[in-house]
């Protein structure tokens, strides 16, 4: 079945994980972070690795361990981490993909063009903090 919208795995992982994070207070391992997430320990490891690569989180080896914040999360916005994992989104102009229109209106009225801007502005709204 089509979807009209879809959000990667990792994205998903990336988003869930920083909300869980945000919300323990102190730190949360891979292992708490995969289960509350049903997802695989390995594939969220490599998605925290990502985050900690962009400076959005710290690890702590040890039986103790795990990931904690590294800003505030009123500073940490769902297009941050989204961006972090997929790179930056640009607005899609045309679902053809063509560079010249043959058209003088746009058949899609510009839809591509309206929900890259929708969803930019939603993620760009959302802050860490907001979930906790």
């Amino acid at each position: 079945m089509s979807k009209i919208f879809n959000l990667s795995d990792a994205a998903s992982i990336a988003i869930h994980a920083m909300v869980l994070v945000a919300k323990s207070g102190s730190s949360i391992n891979v292992i708490k972070i995969a289960e509350a997430t049903s997802t695989s320990k390995h594939h969220v490891a490599k998605v925290m690795q990502r985050l900690g690569k962009d400076n959005f989180v710290s690890s702590q080896r040890g039986p103790t361990g795990g990931f904690f914040l590294k800003k505030n999360a009123s500073e940490i916005t769902f297009l941050d981490i989204y961006e972090s994992i997929e790179g930056k989104v640009e607005i899609q102009k045309c679902v053809f993909k063509t560079p010249v229109c043959p058209f003088d209106k746009c058949i899609m009225n510009n839809i591509s063009n309206k929900m890259s801007e929708e969803f930019i502005q939603y993620l760009r709204g959302q802050t860490l903090s907001m979930y906790l």
